[in-house]
Formats: structure tokens, C-alpha cells, sequence
């Protein structure tokens, strides 16, 4: 017979994990999952690729990975702040441990009412889903594509309206630039890579590579690519040798999201020791067809990144004329 006290630790667990007031959903991966008509207290397992398309909605999440107890950030690239800027939500997430290696201790003290993971959190699903609902999204490349994963949590969680208000102003901008990158390039194909020890290439979910395809471009197609690949994550490696033969219209370029120093120089320098020569023999290098970006503004599925894309684009047309 089970002791008196894990019976009622047992029981209280389970209370927990059902709402009093649900609606029954099916998440990415076909489970069934019962969660609270308005959740309040939501934890997300992916701060970039969760938490700050919720935030960029206006929904206050309350604990992720990678934080401390007091939700000071303990990695090296604070993605939420590059993205929103300093006044993301009221109050900073608390931490739930390192990335990878949640404290189920710690979840347990925040009370969430919902929980909200990638496809990839399946295998802890059940287990997560005696401390609150578990709700897991796609997030991976192939499976999602530009900023749908704000868009799908839009949708969850009732907030189309905030989604749309969202797009209004980040459309009319498209609008305004579109023709004016369409005379501008020679071609609509545009290859984003960014450079750690070797060269990668972007995947498809990110408001950067919304921000482009709604601009009229598309990708340089390349057989093997991380386009072709379903549910992979945001990049895949290619060499040098290949890199240096590409010819797109658009060169988009960004530096590791470890190294605190990003911009023109960061990445030509890394460029520099992977494909010595690359700024020389490559035509848009030559005919400066480059767009230098930060992958901490630019790589989250939301419209905020979009929208910084957007204005590096505007910012690159202006240097043109």
C-alpha cells in the first residue's frame, strides 16, 4: 500500500495537472492535451523559439530554461533582449535549469498551469504532464516554416487579434520595400548562412527568412540543403569549396551567436579563415549584393525579427544609392 504521504503528494500532483476550467487541443505530435481556457502561468522549454514569439504577443510566460532563480540569464546571448528590447514583459521568466537538464523541483514551485515544448521535449511529455498540461509545438525546419510558430501559438491561446495588430504595420513596410530590393538585385534568390568553425545554412524557421521570402525572394535551391530536410534544427554545414561557387542575388551573412562581437567585420573575419578569398571570388561579395546580420534580432519565429530584417534591408538600399 502506498504511504500516507506519497498518496497525498500523488494525488496533489494530479490536481495540478488538470485544469478546472479546459479545452481539449491536439498538439504537434498528435497527443491530446486538455489546457486552460486562459492560461496564466505558463512555462515554455525554448525561451528563442517559444517564450519570445509569446512575448511578442503580449503573453507573460513565467519560467523557461537557461535562467537563474531570479531569471537572470546564464548563457552568453540574451535573444529575448535583442529581439524585444528591454521591456519584453513585466517580470523575467524564472529559471527551471540549464538547457537540457531541467530541475523538476523548480518547475514544480512555479505552478505552472501550462507548459509548452518543442517536438523534440516528447520523450519528458509524460512525465511534465503530472505538474501541468504539456502542450509540444513544432519548431523544427521542414516542419514549420518563417514566423509560423507565432502564428500556430497565436492560435492556441486565442490571440489572433494580437497577431494580427502585429502584422499590420510589418506588412505595410514589405509593401513599401518590395519593389524597391526587386530593382536593386539581379535575381530573387538569396542564401543566409551563418559562420561558427564552418559554414551553415540557415534554416526556414525565422522571421528573417519570412522577412525575405515576403520581400519576393527565395532560396538558393541546394540539393542536401537544411530546406530539404524535415524537422531538422536552425542550420546545417556545407563547405567552403560550395559556399565559394554560390552565386545568389542576396549574400546573407551572420556571425556565430557566441561570439559578442557581430557585424561586417566579425563575420568577413571568421569568413576569412574558413574560405580565405571568399570576398574576392564570390560575385555578390564583389558587387556588394550583402546583407550583415545580428542572428540574436533575426532568428526567432516571430514578427519582431522580421521586422528587423526589414529594417536592415532598408537600411542596406539606403547605402546603395
Amino acid at each position: 500500500m502506498m504511504p500516507l504521504a506519497r498518496l497525498l503528494t500523488f494525488c496533489l500532483s494530479i490536481a495540478i495537472a488538470v485544469p478546472a476550467s479546459a479545452r481539449p487541443v491536439t498538439d504537434d505530435t498528435g497527443r491530446s492535451v486538455n489546457i486552460p481556457d486562459t492560461p496564466r502561468r505558463i512555462v515554455v522549454l525554448h525561451e528563442p523559439l517559444l517564450g519570445i514569439p509569446l512575448m511578442d504577443l503580449g503573453v507573460e510566460i513565467i519560467g523557461a530554461y537557461g535562467r537563474g532563480d531570479a531569471g537572470e540569464l546564464l548563457s552568453a546571448v540574451d535573444f529575448t533582449r535583442a529581439t524585444l528590447g528591454d521591456g519584453a514583459q513585466s517580470a523575467l521568466p524564472r529559471g527551471i535549469g540549464p538547457f537540457g537538464n531541467i530541475n523538476i523541483e523548480r518547475l514544480r514551485a512555479l505552478e505552472p498551469d501550462l507548459i509548452i515544448g518543442t517536438e523534440y521535449d516528447a520523450a519528458q511529455a509524460d512525465l511534465l504532464s503530472t505538474i501541468a498540461p504539456v502542450y509540444l509545438q513544432n519548431t523544427g525546419s521542414g516542419r514549420v516554416r518563417g514566423f509560423e510558430v507565432e502564428s500556430d501559438l497565436a492560435g492556441l491561446l486565442k490571440r489572433e487579434k494580437a497577431l494580427e495588430a502585429r502584422k499590420a504595420p510589418y506588412e505595410a513596410r514589405v509593401d513599401t520595400l518590395t519593389d524597391e530590393v526587386t530593382n536593386a538585385l539581379p535575381g530573387n534568390r538569396f542564401l543566409a548562412v551563418i559562420v561558427h568553425d564552418q559554414i551553415n545554412l540557415v534554416g526556414n524557421t525565422s522571421g528573417m527568412v519570412q522577412a525575405l521570402e515576403d520581400l519576393g525572394l527565395k532560396r538558393e535551391d541546394i540539393e542536401g540543403s537544411v530546406s530539404n530536410a524535415p524537422g531538422s534544427n536552425f542550420a546545417a554545414p556545407i563547405s567552403a569549396e560550395l559556399f565559394m561557387q554560390l552565386d545568389p542575388a542576396l549574400l546573407v551573412l551572420m556571425n556565430s551567436y557566441m561570439d559578442t562581437a557581430q557585424g561586417e567585420a566579425a563575420v568577413r573575419a571568421r569568413l576569412d579563415r574558413i574560405a580565405p578569398g571568399w570576398d574576392r571570388f564570390m560575385k555578390p561579395a564583389r558587387e556588394g549584393r550583402i546583407l550583415y546580420l545580428d542572428p540574436a534580432q533575426v532568428t526567432s519565429p516571430t514578427v519582431a525579427s522580421a521586422e528587423h530584417t526589414l529594417t536592415a534591408i532598408s537600411d542596406w538600399l539606403s547605402a546603395q544609392e
